[in-house]
């Protein structure tokens, strides 16, 4: 399998397998990957690792031979393809972390910019170099980009095409931080660890609130924190959490 799916304690890893080609994203890759993210989705993982096999690459963006020469429709149900899986991944109700080592052109950014959170290390090169063939992102990039790092950062990138190192990346927002200590698969559970420590409730509803409500004006944002916020209170874990402060001890989340 070119898409490789393991589990280990609250962690799901999904690696992208084919470093001969630099991880490219093919449309058999992409329909591995949503077979992955079912899975996932059904798991009792807290949380996803998504990293790149070998040395070079993350991923390096999309096979480009299998994008050449075909028809209006198959181009559109392509994007589609790419966007829906991408959504899979956005959609997860657990935290996920891409940990970009070495190239993440292209489809392979877009697959970053799904996650919840991007970490680099020194060697990530990333960006969406699609103007350069006379083509646009695809499979999310104009739209999740802009939204990270703000719609003048983004523009400069799409329509510059221009590769971005790991330390800007930190400095734009890009990525959460740079780590080159151990492999991609440590840094990402060293990464997330801290999360894990709180309910997979409260952690799901304000990544909601953030993220609907960035999409909205301020007055629809406050009320979908109102809501969410109301709802975060009818979890056993709200009510866990509010017991252990009174009674000055740790809390016990059980994710429901």
């Amino acid at each position: 399998m070119t898409v490789e799916l393991t589990f280990e304690g609250e962690f799901a890893h999904l690696t992208l397998n084919r470093p001969q080609v630099l991880n490219a994203l093919s449309f058999d890759i992409l329909k591995q990957m949503s077979d992955a993210l079912r899975t996932v989705a059904a798991s009792d993982a807290r949380a996803l690792i998504v990293t790149g096999a070998g040395e070079k690459a993350f991923c390096a963006g999309a096979d480009i031979a299998e994008l050449m020469n075909r028809a209006l429709m198959d181009e559109l149900q392509g994007a589609a393809m790419g966007q829906a899986v991408f959504n899979q991944l956005a959609d997860l109700k657990i935290p996920s972390v891409a940990v970009i080592h070495g190239y993440a052109f292209g489809g392979g950014l877009e697959l970053a910019l799904a996650c919840t959170f991007r970490v680099a290390t020194d060697r990530a090169r990333m960006g969406l170099p699609e103007v350069k063939l006379g083509l646009i992102p695809g499979y999310g990039g104009t739209q999740r980009l802009p939204r990270l790092v703000g719609e003048g950062r983004a523009l400069d990138m799409i329509m510059s095409g221009r590769t971005v190192a790991a330390a800007e990346g930190e400095k734009i927002g890009l990525v959460s931080r740079i780590d080159n200590e151990g492999m991609p698969f440590e840094i990402g559970k060293r990464f997330l660890e801290p999360f894990l420590q709180h309910s997979l409730c409260a952690l799901y509803f304000a990544r909601e609130a953030v993220q609907r409500g960035g999409r909205a004006s301020l007055a629809d944002g406050l009320r979908i924190e109102r809501d969410l916020s109301t709802l975060a209170y009818r979890t056993d874990d709200a009510a866990e959490g509010l017991d252990a402060f009174v009674a000055k001890r740790s809390p016990t989340f059980k994710d429901r």
